[in-house]
């Protein structure tokens, strides 16, 4: 049996490993203003738990100037597609597991 992640088991967190699970194709990234309102987050929430993901080395953060306005995109990382696909087997071994 996998074994949960707890860096990633906390719900909010889990929903931004979703979203950028599925939303983002390989190495591509989110605007911070749109991960917030796919996951219903406020910006400090989402920047907090962001921090605790990308000192774990799950995602990657950067900062960035377009048009002269700041723009935060937010992509997976390879250690993160990782930890997530773990953490759903983990999910799913707990679903698939009878009650005796």
């Amino acid at each position: 049996m996998s074994e949960a992640n707890e860096i990633i088991h906390q719900s909010m967190r889990l929903r931004i490993m979703a979203a950028l699970n599925a939303v983002a194709a390989k190495n591509a990234a989110i605007e911070f203003t749109r991960l917030k309102a796919l996951i219903g987050a406020t910006d400090g929430n989402l920047g907090a738990h962001l921090d605790t993901l990308e000192k774990a080395g799950f995602v990657v953060v950067e900062k960035r100037f377009e048009a002269r306005k700041p723009q935060t995109r937010i992509r997976i990382s390879a250690a993160g597609r990782r930890a997530f696909a773990n953490h759903v087997a983990y999910l799913r071994d707990i679903l698939a597991t009878p009650l005796t």
